[in-house]
């Protein structure tokens, strides 16, 4: 069949892309990256860990030594984007620390919001209170406060005027510094703080806490976080502009200086995803090629000058063709997304960049000829595609990359998208309309899906997994071979463990090719007795075991194997119900762990996925 198009799997990197913030930057200089709209590992919205984004895995987790502090994933927070909310009592998440970390220059970017102004709502420290490589927090008027220990001795704490954070909206706050200009912030890309500050931050060997000041008690923050983006040096003038209105078109905010991404705007059609774009203020300071988060890749700009940027993003329309119909002869489909360029001056006026280089990263496709796939433009500006010449010429330059060169037809305003000539080969669509997995009862899980066209299909698996991780088949349905309309396929898996488990759907062809579906999340335990809550999970040292509550307290715990070999574990408490386990050398896998007390002994079925440095 070769229709699923995973949307998890479009985000594949390659080398010759930026693909950090709006395009700008990669692993090497974007240390740190979370974003509320992926990478939030959380039960029944309770977060205990936010995944980094950046290629650095600095994640940010849930501290062992405050086992119940997790702070809320809330979704449609902000533009149809969720944040993570932290109800300023205990609320927190630890990036380890390490030395990508450990910043003697940076540039940040955080969206937030307070919910109630308060003093020190500490959005990022990086160490303790008056020994600080960096950080940003706000007073209970609103304003920008970000002290900085330096290699001297001495410490600066300036800050800016009142409201800059508010409690009505989502704001961007930026922060550079350099030993070469000092220290800027920013709110929304207009200058708040400035300084001509020529020292050394201090590094430090903390962690990096994101909402709270650990070492002083109050200074949790009460508020949302959407976005954290950290650079280890400062961005050149076309960089910032870039991530700015990459920010403010995903947050829905006008920015104070350059908002010249415009197709965010509901009259031009709500383009507010995944924007990236290129551009120059001069030569010293320009961004000629990037990606971002989204599968669009614009560089090799054969006309940029100083002033003039290329900035694009899409308008969240699914990635297949099914029941489009608006494409010109000879094709066969196109996808129903479409992507939306401004081509303008840093004034907001219209210029030419020359011809660009577009490259669509086509992970998760499957087989695809480079020679069936079109690229079209909105050259007329009149919301179609039908009448529009296909653009011929793809190219493979490697991987699941297919790229369209030399293309002059992208100017300011323009829509764009791809087509196929040819629906079998090269099918662009997703054939499966839907897939969902609910919990029944209590160990039976039911699994539903409906395709709306088939080719070459053999059979459907129905897999189950744990830790996303480990995957075993539950129940195995035939295909219908090749066929077009809707059909609909129902199985069940009787044997569900208890707890949260994952479920995803694997598509195999008669030659036995196959394909994978997104994955859906159960919450299996049906109101019974809760699992315990393992975390970091996977993990490079110790856990920390959250048990359900009414759990009895433990004298003594041991982790049991397939094989029934058990082993002692040492462990200390850290919570009322919670157990920090040293580990050792104990190999992933699944495991009993028993418990013994003095009012007895229990078990609970625990998976371990346990990385060895």
């Amino acid at each position: 069949m070769r229709h699923f198009f995973p949307i998890g799997m479009l985000c594949t990197m390659f080398a010759s892309a930026q693909t950090g913030p709006g395009g700008v930057g990669t692993s090497a200089n974007n240390v740190l990256w979370l974003r509320a709209n992926t990478g939030v590992d959380n039960i029944s919205g309770a977060v205990i860990q936010w995944s980094d984004q950046s290629g650095n895995n600095n994640h940010a987790f849930l501290p062992g030594t405050i086992p119940t502090a997790m702070p809320a994933l809330v979704t449609n927070s902000v533009n149809g984007y969720p944040s993570l909310d932290f109800d300023g009592t205990d609320d927190q998440l630890w990036v380890t620390d390490n030395a990508t970390l450990d910043l003697t220059q940076w540039h940040f970017f955080i969206v937030v919001s307070a919910d109630l102004q308060k003093n020190y709502n500490a959005w990022m420290v990086k160490g303790d209170d008056g020994d600080e490589n960096f950080e940003m927090l706000s007073y209970n008027d609103g304003n920008i406060h970000t002290p900085t220990k330096y290699t001297d001795g001495t410490r600066t704490i300036p800050s800016s005027a009142a409201g800059q954070v508010t409690t009505t909206s989502f704001e961007v706050i930026e922060y550079s510094y350099s030993t070469a200009v000092g220290r800027d912030v920013y709110k929304n890309a207009g200058n708040i703080i400035t300084d001509n500050e020529s020292k050394t931050p201090k590094v430090n060997n903390l962690p990096l806490y994101i909402g709270n000041e650990r070492s002083t008690a109050g200074r949790e923050i009460n508020g949302d976080l959407a976005e954290v983006i950290a650079f280890n040096a400062p961005l050149n003038s076309a960089q910032r502009l870039i991530v700015n209105n990459y920010l403010a078109a995903k947050y829905g905010r006008t920015l104070g200086v350059n908002d010249i991404y415009l197709q965010d705007n509901a009259l031009n059609g709500n383009y507010d995803h995944d924007v990236a774009g290129i551009g120059r203020v001069n030569a010293s300071n320009q961004q000629t090629s990037s990606r971002g988060s989204g599968i669009v890749q614009i560089s090799g700009a054969t006309d940029l000058n100083n002033g003039e940027f290329l900035i694009y993003g899409h308008d969240n329309a699914a990635l297949d063709a099914w029941g489009v119909t608006d494409y010109p002869s000879p094709l066969q489909g196109r996808l129903a997304r479409a992507w939306r360029v401004n081509e303008v001056s840093t004034a907001g006026a219209a210029v030419d960049v020359g011809s660009v280089d577009i490259v669509f990263d086509l992970a998760g496709l499957g087989t695809v000829t480079a020679s069936d796939l079109r690229l079209l433009v909105d050259t007329d500006g009149d919301g179609l595609f039908a009448d529009e010449a296909p653009i011929s010429g793809a190219t493979n330059p490697g991987g699941t990359r297919y790229q369209f060169s030399g293309i002059s037809a992208l100017q300011n305003n323009r829509r764009f998208t791809l087509g196929t000539i040819n629906a079998s080969s090269t099918p662009l669509p997703i054939e499966l309309v839907s897939f969902t997995a609910t919990a029944e009862t209590r160990g039976t899980v039911r699994a539903t899906w409906v395709t709306a066209s088939e080719q070459d299909n053999d059979h459907f698996t129905l897999e189950r997994s744990t830790d996303m991780n480990d995957w075993i088949g539950v129940q195995e349905l035939p295909g219908a071979g090749t066929t077009t309309g809707l059909r609909s396929y129902e199985a069940y898996d009787r044997a569900s463990p208890v707890g949260v488990v994952y479920y995803r759907l694997r598509q195999t062809d008669h030659d036995g090719s196959s394909t994978l579906s997104e994955v859906q999340v159960v919450d299996n335990t049906g109101g019974g007795d809760q699992q315990p809550l393992v975390y970091p999970n996977p993990s490079q040292g110790p856990v920390v075991v959250v048990l359900p509550d009414g759990a009895l307290p433990a004298t003594g715990l041991e982790l049991v194997d397939a094989t029934g070999r058990a082993s002692r574990v040492s462990f200390t408490r850290s919570g009322a119900n919670s157990y920090r386990l040293e580990l050792g050398d104990l190999p992933e896998g699944s495991y009993i762990l028993r418990l013994f007390g003095t009012a007895g002994e229990a078990t609970y079925a625990v998976h371990l996925h346990h990385v060895h440095e």
